[in-house]
C-alpha cells in the first residue's frame, strides 16, 4: 500500500513538472532546457534586456490599469514554495484594464540572486539588472476557461513585471509576504497568508513601461506572454532582501538545497520590437561612460593648468632677463660716461 502511494505520489510530481526535473543551474539548468522542452529554444523568448536607445515610443499606448489589486476579498491566500520560486495564489477579481482584451490575475512569485547579491532580477534595462523581480501573472478570461489553456495560446497570458531595488527603508506591502517565508522552508510547503493590497507591490506610478512579445521565463516556456516591465522599481530595504535570499529551499527534505539565484539569463531579441509608453530621458552615458567621462576632462582641465603654468613661468623669466638686461645696460652706460 506504501509502495502505491509512492508511486502515486512521483507520478503527481511529473505530471506537475511536465515529466521533466529542471533547475536554473547545471545538468538540468538553464542551458539544457530546449533539449526536454524545445520550446525553450525558441525565436522570442523571456527575459531581454532593454536596450532604451533600441526602444520605440508608442504615444497611442494606453495606460495600464490595475482593477481590484488594493481589495483582494476575506478569504486567505495560499502561498506555496514550489522549488523554484514562492509563488503566491490571486482570486479571480483583480484584472487589467488598457490591454488587448481581459486579463485576469493568477499569480504572483518572484526571482531574486543568490546571498550578497544585488542582481537578482530577469529582466535589465541597459545591461543593468536589480536585486529581484516580481511576475504578476495574468490570463485572457475573455478567450479561455484557465491558465494552463491561455498559456499555450499566443498573447493568452499578460505578465507585469516589476524590477525591485534595495532602498533605505522597508517596504511594508513586501512584508506581507517575506514575513511566512520561513512557514514554507521546504519545497511543496504551503501557508495561509490574510489578503492584502496588492497594488503596493508594484511601483507608485506606473505610467513609464516597456512593452512586448515574449515568453514563460521557466519550462516549458510558452512564447503566449504579452509583457510588460515598468520602467520604475519598488523597492525594499536590505534586510528584507536578505530574508528572500536566506530562508527557502528548494528541496522537500535534508540535505537542503538553498533556493537562491532562481533567474533566467536574458534571451536574444531578435527581430522583436519593445516599444514604450514614454521617451526615455536621463543621461545620455552610462555610470561608467560618465565616470571616463569625468576622469578625461579632469585630466584635460590638469593639462591646460600646466600648460598655463609653464607658458606664465616663461614668459616670466623672459620678461625677468629682459630685465636685467636693461638695468645691465643702463649700469654699463653710467660707468662709460
Amino acid at each position: 500500500m506504501l509502495f502505491f502511494a509512492l508511486l502515486l505520489k512521483v507520478t503527481w510530481i511529473l505530471a506537475a513538472d511536465g515529466g521533466h526535473h529542471w533547475t536554473y543551474e547545471g545538468p538540468h539548468g538553464q542551458d539544457h532546457w530546449p533539449t526536454s522542452y524545445p520550446e525553450c529554444g525558441g525565436n522570442a523568448q523571456s527575459p531581454v534586456d532593454i536596450q532604451t536607445d533600441s526602444v520605440i515610443f508608442d504615444p497611442d499606448l494606453p495606460a495600464v490599469q490595475p482593477h481590484g489589486y488594493d481589495q483582494l476579498g476575506t478569504e486567505p491566500l495560499d502561498l506555496h514554495n514550489n522549488g523554484h520560486t514562492v509563488q503566491l495564489s490571486l482570486p479571480h477579481t483583480p484584472h487589467l484594464g488598457g490591454l488587448p482584451r481581459k486579463y485576469t490575475a493568477a499569480q504572483l512569485h518572484l526571482h531574486w540572486g543568490q546571498k550578497g547579491s544585488q542582481e537578482g532580477s530577469e529582466h535589465q534595462i541597459n545591461s543593468e539588472a536589480t536585486a529581484a523581480e516580481l511576475h504578476v501573472v495574468h490570463y485572457d478570461s475573455d478567450s479561455y476557461g484557465s491558465l494552463n489553456e491561455a498559456a499555450q495560446k499566443p498573447q493568452g497570458l499578460a505578465v507585469l513585471g516589476i524590477l525591485i531595488e534595495v532602498g533605505e527603508a522597508e517596504n511594508p506591502a513586501y512584508d506581507h509576504i517575506l514575513s511566512h517565508l520561513h512557514e514554507i522552508r521546504h519545497k511543496g510547503q504551503t501557508t495561509s497568508v490574510p489578503p492584502f493590497s496588492v497594488r503596493e507591490l508594484f511601483p507608485q506610478q506606473l505610467e513609464q513601461f516597456f512593452r512586448y512579445n515574449g515568453s514563460l521565463t521557466t519550462p516549458p516556456c510558452h512564447q503566449s506572454v504579452l509583457w510588460t516591465v515598468f520602467n520604475r522599481k519598488a523597492q525594499i530595504s536590505m534586510g528584507q532582501l536578505e530574508k528572500l535570499q536566506g530562508t527557502l529551499f528548494s528541496t522537500e527534505e535534508e540535505p537542503s538545497e538553498p533556493l537562491v539565484q532562481n533567474y533566467r539569463a536574458p534571451q536574444p531579441l531578435n527581430q522583436r520590437t519593445i516599444v514604450a509608453s514614454f521617451i526615455q530621458v536621463g543621461p545620455l552615458y552610462t555610470t561608467g561612460e560618465m565616470l571616463g567621462l569625468g576622469v578625461g576632462i579632469l585630466a584635460g582641465c590638469l593639462s591646460i593648468l600646466l600648460a598655463v603654468y609653464f607658458i606664465a613661468r616663461k614668459i616670466r623669466k623672459k620678461r625677468l632677463g629682459n630685465r636685467k638686461s636693461v638695468v645691465f645696460t643702463s649700469a654699463r652706460a653710467t660707468t662709460e660716461a
